[in-house]
């Protein structure tokens, strides 16, 4: 009798070696031809989970309906599984993800408590018939999925979620559990840290799977003012939302682990994870803005003509560079015509979808053409990317040098004229109607950055007057904002309460109406530390400020700033490599003791990235991914300063609604 058993066990192992015979959904359908069936394997750092209950989940359409349950099994005893399932009639529209739920190594979960989760989306791609679960598809699955995650199910709002989704596959290959190719390789690989903090979180996960660290692990993930998550899916999207939370206690977890490699050798200062885009490779040259459509693809104008060596001369850039979710140029992009010259820092949006781009005239120190020919207009342009606007774009409205740029919700186009002390308004998006609105005299010296606020008012920043001018809806100049710290503006952005944050450089001059680039360049390449000016305001609804501006060191140059979802305020900085996150309006969104302009990234760093640059932009896609621009390289040289990538932080902010209309509207 035992030997035949023994004969048997050497059967059902051979099959299981070969790949013959995989453990069904003991909750599935039988196969017919209107299922499928999902195999893989759930595999720790330890080695194969046995006994793990492996369900398969359709994420819910709204924050309001939980995922959906499709099938379920179990691990065999070396990992393996196989799913039966019915084939949805939507498969295009809806994210599906795997969850392998398993006690710690080594002990019994106590009653139903399963600290141990392992998941892999498998939506965003093409079909994959083998996954693997593990340590690293869970830190991507986490991070991707950071604000569409709660108690451990993923619901969200298209398109959103399923972008989120998309993203996951750059960090994680769920084929066989490794490093995602655009995670891997250049311009992200061993040229940034992202890869080793990537492992290094991996490895911090795995102090649970293998370790019996759970209790730890969990309790360091929590949020300050969130219940401790359960599991270890829930704690991985915890930590992505609030990276700057127990960073050196969170490392510690890794000690000894070497399973990911190659992996950090010591704490970051914030466990963010930034991801490189540079699309087709050959495109981006001073990238200068991001808008985002209806579908979240992104939009960017660049400054210059794409050439790698900075010490090659290069003109204005042509193109309208078109990103999908995951950084790959869409089909058909870049774009063409309509006037396109070196833009700057105006890229937008309207209700319509047609993009708006800003021809500042952008070019490098020896370019033969004369950039006045090209720096009075502005290009407009399809939903799909074709041209609307003539050869020379549309010159209405006394365009000199604009730079930034934003639609309102009712399509009101509004551009700031950096050369002309003005502002162009494009009534209802016709460019023949275009109006210019000149304040006079000094009240508005270098407009730059451009927001619209809930009442439909325009505030525009002086960067040469030190100010913030209010325009009513229909353009009529209403005051000038002064004090409460505003010095050299850059960028503007409105909350959804009707305040507007003001990104104070301190010290960059911008480089129009005499000031060149050559200058803005000398003026910056030196500063080593923050600039003592660096600061953000917020102007309330009725033009008063508070008696101080907000300052911390994760401010240094600031650039570029935006508004996410929860009201919480994002700002790019064109030095220190760092990007600052502060307490909005909404102290409730914001950590537990904080109050309106405290930094939630750490204060003395803000969110540091070695893949980043000299930055101007900085925006939130529906997703909660957020993207800055690299802008100039560190040392610009004047020939063709330009960076070459977009930097995305996964997974960071409250989504916002898109495209962007004024202030922000939760996804």
């Amino acid at each position: 009798m035992r030997r035949r058993r023994a004969a048997l066990l050497t059967a059902v192992l051979a099959s299981l070696v070969t790949g013959a015979a995989y453990p069904r959904g003991s909750d599935g359908p039988p196969p017919s031809a209107t299922t499928s069936d999902q195999r893989g394997v759930v595999r720790g750092a330890a080695g194969p989970i046995s006994g793990a209950r492996v369900t398969l989940w359709r994420a819910g359409d709204d924050s309001r309906s939980g995922a959906r349950e499709l099938a379920r099994t179990r691990s065999d005893s070396r990992g393996r599984f196989r799913i039966d399932h019915r084939v949805l009639k939507d498969p295009d529209d809806a994210v599906l993800y795997l969850t392998a739920d398993a006690s710690q190594a080594g002990r019994r979960a106590a009653g139903r408590t399963r600290p141990v989760r392992l998941v892999a989306v498998l939506s965003g791609g093409r079909h994959r018939p083998r996954v693997v679960l593990n340590e690293r598809t869970t830190v991507a699955a986490g991070y991707a999925l950071a604000q569409f995650t709660r108690g451990g199910e993923v619901a969200g709002r298209d398109p959103g979620l399923r972008n989120a989704a998309a993203v996951a596959h750059n960090l994680a290959d769920v084929r066989d559990g490794g490093v995602a190719r655009t995670l891997a390789d250049a311009p992200n690989g061993d040229e940034t840290s992202t890869l080793r903090a990537f492992n290094t979180l991996a490895d911090i996960l795995s102090a649970c799977t293998a370790g019996g660290r759970c209790a730890r692990l969990l309790e360091l993930a929590a949020r300050p003012g969130s219940p401790v998550p359960r599991e270890t899916f829930q704690a991985v999207a915890d930590i992505a939302a609030l990276p700057g939370n127990n960073v050196a206690e969170l490392y510690a977890l890794a000690d000894g682990r070497r399973t990911y490699r190659p992996r950090l050798g010591r704490a970051p200062d914030a466990w963010t994870l930034a991801l490189r885009y540079v699309g087709n490779g050959h495109e981006l040259d001073g990238p200068g803005n991001v808008a985002f459509d209806a579908r979240g693809t992104a939009w960017i104008g660049n400054n210059y003509v794409f050439d790698d060596d900075p010490r090659n001369s290069v003109c204005g850039s042509r193109v309208l560079s078109r990103l999908t979710p995951t950084g790959r140029a869409v089909p058909g992009a870049p774009y063409r015509g309509g006037g396109l010259y070196g833009v700057g820092f105006g890229t937008a949006i309207d209700p319509r979808g047609r993009v708006w781009a800003t021809n500042f005239g952008f070019q490098g120190a020896g370019c033969p053409i004369d950039a006045e020919r090209f720096y009075r207009s502005v290009s407009e342009f399809g939903p799909g990317g074709r041209p609307l606007s003539p050869p020379l774009g549309w010159r209405q409205g006394k365009i000199v040098q604009p730079q930034g740029v934003l639609s309102d919700p009712d399509g009101n186009v509004w551009i700031a004229n950096c050369g002309g002390r003005s502002v162009t308004r494009i009534p209802q998006g016709n460019a023949r109607r275009a109006r210019n609105i000149a304040p006079g005299g000094d009240r508005l010296v270098k407009p730059f950055g451009v927001a619209v606020d809930p009442r439909g008012r325009a505030w525009v920043s002086g960067n040469g007057s030190d100010s913030v001018m209010v325009l009513s809806a229909r353009g009529k100049p209403l005051r000038s904002v002064t004090g409460g710290g505003i010095k050299r503006p850059m960028g503007v952005a409105s909350d959804s309460r009707g305040n507007v944050w003001v990104a104070n450089s301190g010290a960059v001059v911008a480089p129009c109406e005499g000031t060149t680039p050559a200058m803005v360049a000398e003026a910056v390449v030196d500063i080593e530390t923050r600039h003592v000016d660096a600061s953000v305001t917020m102007v309330r609804p009725d033009g008063s400020t508070p008696a101080r501006p907000f300052v911390n060191d994760g401010l240094f140059l600031p650039w570029g700033v935006a508004v996410d979802g929860e009201d919480t305020v994002w700002v790019a900085n064109f030095g220190g490599h760092r990007l600052a996150n502060l307490c909005g309006v909404r102290e409730s969104a914001c950590p537990p003791g904080l109050r309106t302009g405290d930094p939630i990234s750490p204060s003395d760093t803000g969110y540091t990235s070695d893949g980043l640059e000299r930055n101007t932009a900085v925006q939130i896609d529906p997703s909660g991914n957020v993207w800055l621009a690299n802008n100039w390289r560190d040392v610009p040289v004047q020939t063709n300063p330009g960076g070459h990538e977009m930097v995305v932080f996964v997974g960071l902010a409250a989504p916002v609604r898109t495209p962007l209309l004024g202030p922000p509207r939760p996804l």
